[in-house]
Formats: structure tokens, sequence, C-alpha cells
């Protein structure tokens, strides 16, 4: 068993940045002679919190095994000096702040950083920059290309997560700082305080781009996001993808089901398998991914739906794994830690967690289920059918969307405020009782059926609109009705290109959209049945699209669209999943 050491505290200490911009470290370290591997975890959220101390990784637990840990609030936060803007400075003050731990007279001058969502974001850019004593990283529930995937999805405004984020745990959390550059006031407090507690009127604020919350340079990055809809020069700066080829670190990934940065955990732990700039790099990566909410300890609930004991991530001894992880880079023990197979995902339904060699798994088969009706899917009560068989000549369903009365979220991959969002796992029967919801169920399946791996929903379909959106979701129903949703997406109609510049519609034409439900992993139970819903919306977790057509975020007006959603040989709408054999 490795010594356990008594563990010295250090509080605010000095880091200067290149700009000479000085920022704060408390450092938890061993209180003994000689020199150890450093932790190192960049935060905006304050590093004298629990959450920052206690949360990912226990500073002190970190300190008595060895390391030489250090919290370092990010420059404009909290405690640092300088100007907060999300991402931008992260890799050139993530390059400082990690050589400045090396060169600590107690550091051995090898280095590893942890942390989970936008900590998770310093640790990538940081690696982006290549700081030589940087040898590994340990990010959680984190994105790898904050266009897609964090600002916005499938073409549409994250709107729940970037407004509720932004309010509260960027600008209200971090008033004080803020004091200290701008002219507040302690009615200006008042009012950001009032917005948090009432982000129901900020997510309905039209037009989007004008919500006056955080005007003021209070977050100006927030307007910027919505300035930016498409990969641009604005995100392909900041973006982790651009850059996969050249980091060199090994990275233990992190990330749940239910997680808003699913998509970017999953994508960083496969491109750097395969694209990571050195040996050390592609097979240091591991990925773990638990039923889980976004979070840095996540617990066995998600939503109202109970996973049991051993889906917990103290359960899985989450914090272990990852001093594992750096006992073997950054100690050099030959603990075994590295060959072990570097995936382990939590199977929902079984409720068991399991090892893999590989994502996605090899002998999971692609599997399309059709879309199928009488042209009365909408509803629960409707005739929509889930089916292996492809369709011949079906008349299509129709619903009509109105932008003033949008399907509601209800669960899923959200943050950041669980008054008014709440993350995870519930009976989506309320929403599929909404005409505006075509819902398509296979009959009770007749043996037990595993889904593991990236979900996609092929829609064909037409709009009265120049513009709009499509919603799908992947659902379990169990006997008794109760519907629990497992991973959702949306497409909006004028980026149903990818990558290419907005292309609005001609209404009435029919066009094949792709949707990206990310992923899952789940057994349909024997007598479950598989669901699939098909909407235009799912508000507040999207803005809604207003259906005309104008700039996003600019729209004061709305017009009802009425959607048509085909199935036939010609226009065969499906969902493929991912099917794994059992025996």
């Amino acid at each position: 068993m490795a010594e356990a050491y008594s563990v010295k505290f250090e509080s605010n200490q000095e880091l200067t940045l290149r700009d000479g911009t000085k920022t704060y470290v408390d450092v938890f370290r061993p209180d003994a002679a000689g020199a150890f591997p450093g932790l190192l975890q960049r935060t905006p959220y304050d590093k004298s919190s629990s959450g920052s101390r206690s949360g990912t990784l226990d500073a002190v637990s970190a300190a008595a095994r060895g390391y030489a840990v250090a919290i370092q609030d990010v420059r404009g936060r909290y405690s640092s000096g300088g100007e907060f803007y999300t991402f931008v400075n992260e890799s050139n003050d993530g390059y400082d702040s990690v050589e400045w731990l090396a060169s600590q007279p107690w550091c051995t001058g090898k280095v590893g950083m942890y942390g989970v969502s936008y900590v998770g974001a310093t640790q990538w850019l940081a690696a982006k920059s290549k700081p030589p004593s940087l040898k590994g990283i340990a990010p959680g529930v984190t994105a790898s290309n904050y266009q897609e995937g964090w600002a916005w999805q499938g073409g549409a405004f994250e709107l729940g997560f970037n407004l509720s984020w932004t309010v509260g745990a960027l600008t209200a959390a971090n008033w004080g700082n803020l004091s200290r550059r701008l002219p507040l006031t302690e009615e200006g407090m008042e009012s950001i305080i009032k917005a948090k507690d009432d982000l129901n009127t900020g997510f309905a604020h039209l037009p989007m781009r004008e919500v006056p919350d955080l005007q003021g340079g209070l977050a100006p990055y927030y307007y910027d996001w919505m300035a930016h809809p498409e990969y641009d020069d604005y995100w392909k700066a900041v973006s982790i993808e651009e850059s996969h080829s050249e980091i060199e670190v090994p990275a233990f990934n992190f990330g749940g089901w239910y997680d808003i940065f699913l998509g970017g955990t999953i994508r960083n732990y496969a491109r750097m398998s395969s694209l990571g700039a050195t040996e050390d790099a592609r097979r240091g990566q591991k990925l773990v991914i638990g039923p889980w909410v976004h979070g840095g300890s996540p617990m066995s609930v998600s939503g109202e739906y109970n996973f049991g004991t051993r889906a917990a991530a103290l359960a899985l001894d989450l914090q272990g794994q990852i001093l594992s992880h750096y006992d073997y880079w950054l100690k050099g023990e030959d603990n075994g830690f590295v060959d072990q197979p570097p995936v382990r995902i939590f199977v929902m339904g079984e409720n068991v967690w399991r090892q893999e060699d590989s994502w996605p798994l090899d002998r999971a088969e692609n599997t399309r289920f059709y879309l199928r009706s009488g042209g009365g899917a909408n509803t629960l009560n409707g005739d929509g059918v889930l089916s292996l068989d492809s369709p011949n000549s079906e008349p299509p369903d129709v619903f009509a969307y109105n932008p003033l009365d949008p399907a509601p979220t209800r669960g899923g991959q959200l943050c950041c405020d669980p008054a008014f969002m709440p993350a995870g796992a519930y009976d989506q029967r309320p929403v599929e009782a909404r005409p505006d919801v075509l819902v398509y169920s296979t009959p009770p399946l007749e043996r037990d059926t595993e889904v593991t791996g990236p979900v996609s929903v092929t829609l064909y379909a037409s709009s009265s609109a120049r513009d709009t959106d499509f919603t799908g979701k992947l659902v379990d129903v169990s006997p008794d009705g109760y519907a629990r949703n497992l991973t959702d997406g949306i497409i909006r109609a004028r980026y149903r290109n990818p990558r290419t510049s907005a292309s609005l519609l001609q209404p009435g034409q029919v066009y094949e959209f792709k949707i990206d439900l990310w992923a899952t992993s789940n057994l349909f139970r024997k007598g479950h049945q598989i669901r699939v819903e098909i909407s235009s919306s799912n508000f507040p977790r999207f803005d809604r699209n207003t259906n005309t057509g104008a700039p996003i975020g600019t729209d004061g007006d709305f017009v009802s669209a009425l959607q048509t959603v085909y199935h036939t040989a010609e226009h065969p709408s499906h969902i493929t999943l991912p099917i794994v054999p059992r025996g």
C-alpha cells in the first residue's frame, strides 16, 4: 500500500500568467521532504468551494496519497485578476499554469489535470498548447467542440443550458469579481438574482439576442455564441476536434448517459484513440459512462429513476480510478491500469457495469427500425408502429408545430438549473399525450434486446415553413406503460447539411433529415417496447424555431408550421439502433 502522508495546505499562492495577469492557487501537498507529481485543477467555480476541493477528486486524499494538488481560479473568476471570457484564454493560461506547478521545488516536474464540465475544457485546451510537463488529463462530462455539442446542437441553440449556466454559475456567482472591473450596483445584483430565479421569463424572451439580463459587459460571450450559429473561425480556434491529432497526452474520460456533453465525451475518447499524436496518447485513453446526469460525483438516481446502488460514482470508486490513472502515468507504478479494457459502460435496464475493448462495440449490428402508421401516429394513443419491416406505401403523419405552444422538455441530457430543467430519466407519457408528438412503438418484445452504441434517426419530411426543427427521442416502455427516455436529439432544417452554410427549405418539398441522438446503452427487457418520438420542439432545452427563416435569435414573430413525416418505399423514415447479440 502507498505511504499515507500528512497534508500541508497553502492558500492563495500567486501565479502570474504571461501577460502579467495574477491568478491565485490553493495547494494541498504532502507535508514531507522531497518532490511529488502535481495535479492541477483550473476552475471558474471557486477554488475554495467544497465542490472544487472534494467533488471529482478529494484534494486532501490525493495529497495524502503522494500528490501535490493545486486548485486555481482561472482568470477573471473569484480571487483571480483579469477578464473571463469562455475558452479563449485557456490554452495559453493552461500552459503557463502547468509549467508553474511543474517548476515548484516540491513537484517532480510531472503534472496531470482533472475536473469536470468547463474544468474538463480547461484540460483539453491546455493539452492543445502542449506544455512539456503535462503528462495526462482526466476530463469528465465535457465536450469536444464548443459549437456543436456545447452552445449549439444540430443547429439549434442550447437555450436552457446556455442561459441557466451563464446567468447562474458564470454571472451571479462571480458578482464580486465582476464588481472589481465593472461599475455594478446592488440593484444590478438584485436584477441578476431575479433573472436566475425566473429563468422561464428569460427562456421566453424575444428576440432571443436581446435578452437584457446579461448586457452591460456581464457576459459578452453569451451574445457572441448566439451571433455565431455556424462552425466558423470563432469556434475553430478553440475546438478540441481540430487538434486531436496533435494532442500528446493520455486521458481518463468519463461521462453520463444523461449528461449534456455525452456526445463530446465519446468523441474525445474515440478520436484520440485513433488520432492521438503519440502511442501513449492513443493507448492511454479510457472511457467510463454511467447512467449519470451532469456532475462531478454522480449518484445512482438520475431524474426520477433509481439505477441501483452500484450505479453511483462512489460505488464505482471513480476517484480511485482517476488516481490509478495517475499512479501509472505520473508515478510510473506498474499497476496494470493501462492494460485493462479501455471502456467501461453501465448497461441500463440490466443495471450492470461492463468492460469493453472498443467503442462503438465491434459486435453491435446497426439495425433499422422503420416508422410506420396508417397516418395517425399522433400521441401515444395513435397508430404509430416501429417495425423491422420496411414500408411500401402508407399515408404520411401530419402535425402542426406552433412555436407559441412548444413540446416541453421533460428530463434528458440537461444542465444547469434543476429547478427549471431537471435532468435524467422521467416518464414521457405527458409529452406523448400531445397531438404534435408522433409516437412509434414496437409490439412487446419477445426477448431481451440490447441497444448499445450510437443512435440516429433518418427522417423524410416536409414543412410548410422555410425553416423549422425536427426532434427525435428514444424511449424504453415497460409493461405498465412507464416510458423512460434514453436519449434525444434535434436538427434545424436550415442546417440539415452539416458544416455548410444555412439553406432554407422549399415549403412542401420532401427532404432527408439526419437527427443525431448521440448514444445509449440499454437492455430492453422482454415484454418492454422500443419507442421513438418525433416532434418539432423540445423547449426550453433548445430554442424554439420561429419558422420564419429569419437569422436565429433576431426574430420576434412566429409562424406555425404544418409538418409531414413520410414512410414509404421511396421515403423510409427510420431509426438506426446498434443491436448487441446476446446468448
